[in-house]
């Protein structure tokens, strides 16, 4: 009877070190470099360059899509109250995935669906989460729109409510 109540003590006294007054490490955040050299350190995933590619389509009330390069948006009915003429561009040369859009500002009033490839991208691609990131001009994210990620077509999709510039991010 002593040896188990000698047991329990020790029990919690081992129990109470471990309690929240016990120091703790701080959360490890991962480092680019332990990844390689795939992922840059601002969380965007790193892609070989996709061609230039531009596309203009008129899209009214009545909603509709257009394509540039592996990448496509699409524009519910109801999303636009008149026609806009939209122009979307792959741009080249960034290490990244990403479009841009004109008439830059433009409003939605339902959320435009932006499908985004990443096939061009490294390994990481397949190993991380992806979702889409509304950036800066200087690929600053600014924020992340809610997005699902499809690692069977290395497709990701997020809902577009502004025009802006998009970019693949982990």
């Amino acid at each position: 009877m002593k040896a188990t109540r000698l047991i329990v003590v020790a029990l919690c006294v081992s129990l109470a070190a471990c309690s929240d007054h016990a120091p703790t490490a701080a959360p490890q955040v991962p480092q680019a470099d332990l990844i390689g050299s795939v992922v840059g350190a601002t969380g965007l995933l790193k892609c070989s360059a996709l061609p230039f590619a531009q596309s203009t389509a008129t899209i009214g009330p009545d909603g509709g899509s257009i394509s540039a390069g592996p990448h496509t948006l699409t524009i519910p009915a109801g999303a636009l109250s008149a026609p806009v003429k939209i122009t979307m561009t792959v741009p080249t040369g960034r290490g990244v995935n990403a479009v841009e859009f004109a008439p830059e500002g433009l409003q939605f009033a339902r959320s435009a669906s932006l499908t985004m490839s990443y096939a061009n991208c490294g390994l990481v691609s397949n190993l991380l989460p992806k979702r889409i990131a509304y950036v800066s001009d200087n690929l600053d994210i600014l924020s992340y729109i809610l997005s699902l990620d499809n690692l069977f077509t290395k497709r990701v999709t997020g809902q577009v409510r502004h025009f802006s510039d998009y970019v693949i991010a982990w």
